[in-house]
């Protein structure tokens, strides 16, 4: 069977690039790397315990919690492909997070407005790790719960930190929130090299 190869004679693959996504249980993390992913995201879900059924409050049809990782990955084009790598959501699952923040180019940080002290862990990880990221607000029911501005005063993070809103459920919103995660990555790494000139 003649088979073609998947890429020109000579031609370079897409540079691996690696993002975190991030955020409190049940924020949608889960959501937006499967509406997303170009392959069939690797999720661990398992059924909710009685350790995590206080945190159902705002989500009460949840059912499963990510226990380790949710993996994915989208080409962006001829130079980029994002491995998206969700962190769990629960505290008792922190210790995990060096090893999936490990060679990451920056993050994504998911926040639901109902429950914005879900998501300052990700927002102090990060920003003690010196990781750019993004802080994302998930549109549950197409609706902004808190002026962006208020919710920028809530979680202190500074001006230089983009603040988007998106929709974890749509693909398009996805990309221009991972799109917003690179070019962020991008002008603190020309900052960074031009301070140092």
């Amino acid at each position: 069977m003649d088979s073609k190869p998947f890429t020109e004679p000579g031609a370079r693959p897409p540079a691996p690039v690696k993002i975190v996504i991030a955020g409190g249980f049940g924020v949608g993390k889960t959501t937006a790397v499967s509406s997303i992913s170009e392959i069939k995201p690797l999720t661990t879900e398992a059924a909710i315990t009685s350790m995590s059924a206080d945190n159902t409050g705002h989500v009460p049809s949840k059912t499963t919690t990510t226990v380790a990782l949710d993996f994915g990955c989208i080409t962006i084009d001829e130079e980029v492909k994002l491995y998206l790598f969700g962190t769990p959501g629960q505290d008792r699952f922190g210790f995990m997070w060096q090893d999936l923040v490990h060679g990451a180019l920056g993050a994504l940080v998911i926040v639901d407005t109902r429950r914005m002290d879900d998501c300052y862990p990700a927002v102090d990880y990060f920003e003690n790790a010196g990781l750019p990221f993004v802080v994302a607000v998930n549109m549950f029911d197409g609706s902004l719960g808190h002026n962006l501005e208020d919710v920028r005063w809530a979680l202190a993070v500074s001006e230089d930190v983009p603040l988007i809103t998106f929709d974890a459920r749509q693909k398009l919103s996805v990309r221009d929130a991972l799109l917003a995660v690179l070019h962020n990555t991008f002008k603190r790494a020309r900052a960074q090299a031009g301070a140092g000139a």
